[in-house]
């Protein structure tokens, strides 16, 4: 697509990552129907169905519920392993072939899930699937945030994660109707939504023969001229029509990305031995670029986004409303309207999340999200204690779930995802952002396998953990997470220079060298140069 620049091209790449992370929603939403097919749970062994009368259809019933979470949660140990080979790919391929690759493992992966016979069969294709799905998520945002500029960087990222709960929606909506094909227990009732996730990834790859390579990616490989002429295709808003003053203008932007983006490489490449997720893990060879401290902050903010709740709600919403007092055929109507809810408010993530920066969102979104958590958990409780109040009490659950998705959506959905492609170095960017998603699949794999065990034995009182988490991680993020907004991603080398891991003391850091670089100083000369002294 040689014929956009500017916006245009910025916008276009962005739909073709929403196309990839379309397909990483609906890939997750997809399993909380499946787990409700009675042909899969009997194929599973993971229980039976009884026939509720015309109104419920067949309902399952779990027998098995740490089998069931196996098998879902498996997934997660290969999106584990597969974003930590995309992060080596990525960084020595590139990221459009690192991205055509994981799109081969998981159309490989889809088919043996939507044929599958048995449980070993399904769990080994649930790995396949999760190495495709982990190289996407260590690759496409970083590829969205290294041709976004540093203030609309966050917006884009969101803007895909509206398609990413439009899958999860799309997922449901296909799923809920297509439990009304025969009896509900018809096979086509779970094969094939697994097998339609290979459309949006097939389209995926294909759109990607005609996307431009990361200019940052090719400046590391040394390829500085491809670099410099798809800068200034991605920073120029002009037509061809405008005055070569202009055009100038906007060639001295790129030129100046460009400038700073070789900087950042040569200063980078003094230290060769980051490149390895051990010594990342460990900051060996990092110096002040504090690799371990990014790491590490990457890696939580992902375990605590899963840990607010959301991986509760996301497939084991039915079970919730269930819990309220609501039949079987209203719960799985209420959680395909929480989805919709869901996917709506990720719209105000796509306006403030820049505007109001990450620790903002953070902040209020983990409040909104506790205090909702534990209202939805006692109400639930309150229904039980009295049933003759179900309406009331039932109603109030569900309320807040809704309330609680729809703050998540707007907050915390984004925000983590965000985090790790803005704060690593290029020369291991794609690697840092893999210890992100190894972050969110030990929280997701962890959870997904407890979550079934933990509804069943302490039912509504699980809201009130994930209610708990959510207000423990209020003074985590203020004190060790700094703000990232409008800062370009050569500045984060600036941010983390310093030798505190806390907030004020980067800040404070991250001010002097600032104004040590507008005074002429080079990268390399502030970075090398911070003591113990200069944050005190």
């Amino acid at each position: 697509m040689s014929f956009l620049s500017g916006r245009k091209l910025v916008y276009v790449v962005n739909a073709v990552a929403g196309l990839a992370i379309f397909f990483f929603g609906y890939d997750q939403g997809m399993m909380g129907g499946v787990n409700t097919s009675p042909d899969y749970v009997q194929t599973m062994n993971l229980g039976f169905s009884t026939y509720g009368g015309s109104s419920e259809g067949y309902v399952v019933t779990i027998t098995e519920p740490t089998r069931q979470g196996g098998i879902v949660s498996i997934y997660y140990l290969g999106t584990l392993i597969g974003c930590l080979m995309g992060g080596v790919i990525g960084d020595r391929v590139g990221r459009i072939k690192t991205m055509m690759i994981g799109g081969i493992w998981v159309i490989i992966g889809a088919a043996l899930q939507c044929s599958a016979q048995n449980l070993a069969w399904m769990l080994c294709a649930r790995v396949i699937n999760g190495i495709g799905t982990g190289h996407l998520n260590a690759i496409v945002p970083v590829w969205s945030a290294e041709v976004a500029t540093h203030t609309s960087r966050g917006a884009f990222i969101a803007m895909e994660f509206t398609l990413n709960i439009f899958g999860v929606v799309v997922a449901y909506w296909l799923e809920f109707g297509l439990g009304f094909i025969g009896d509900g227990r018809s096979p086509i009732r779970w094969r094939f939504p697994i097998a339609f996730q290979i459309i949006p990834v097939v389209v995926f790859m294909i759109l990607l023969f005609w996307m431009p390579e990361s200019p940052r990616w090719l400046v590391k490989a040394g390829r500085n001229d491809e670099a410099i002429e798809i800068l200034r295709r991605l920073r120029s808003d002009i037509s061809s029509s405008e005055s070569d003053e202009k055009s100038f203008e906007y060639e001295g932007v790129a030129n100046a990305e460009f400038n700073a983006i070789i900087e950042v490489v040569q200063l980078e490449k003094k230290h060769s031995k980051i490149d390895s997720y051990w010594n990342m893990f460990w900051g060996i060879g990092s110096g002040n670029l504090h690799l371990a401290r990014r790491v590490q902050l990457s890696i939580w903010l992902q375990i605590l986004q899963e840990w607010v709740g959301i991986a509760a709600i996301t497939v084991y919403a039915p079970t919730i409303f269930a819990d309220a007092g609501y039949g079987a055929r209203k719960s799985q109507w209420l959680s395909g309207l929480n989805n919709i809810t869901y996917m709506i408010s990720t719209l105000l993530a796509v306006v403030t999340i820049d505007r109001w920066g990450r620790r903002v969102g953070l902040w209020w979104g983990a409040i909104g999200q506790g205090a909702a958590m534990i209202l939805a958990g006692a109400f639930s409780r309150l229904l039980k204690d009295h049933p003759e109040h179900a309406s009331s009490y039932g109603g109030a659950a569900a309320s807040f779930i809704f309330i609680y998705t729809a703050v998540f959506g707007a907050t915390w959905l984004t925000i983590p995802w965000v985090y790790p492609t803005e704060t690593f170095p290029l020369e291991v960017r794609a690697k840092g952002n893999a210890w992100g998603v190894v972050g969110w699949s030990i929280g997701n794999g962890w959870l997904t396998l407890l979550n079934p065990v933990m509804f069943s034995r302490i039912s509504e009182n699980t809201l009130h953990i994930f209610g708990a988490v959510n207000f423990l991680s209020i003074p985590i993020v203020w004190a060790f997470y700094p703000e990232t907004a409008n800062r370009t991603l050569e500045e984060m080398d600036l941010l983390f220079a310093s030798r505190s891991p806390l907030v004020w003391d980067e800040e404070r850091t991250f001010k002097k060298l600032k104004a040590e670089l507008g005074g002429g100083k080079q990268m390399e000369q502030m970075v090398n140069s911070v003591t113990r002294d200069s944050i005190n």
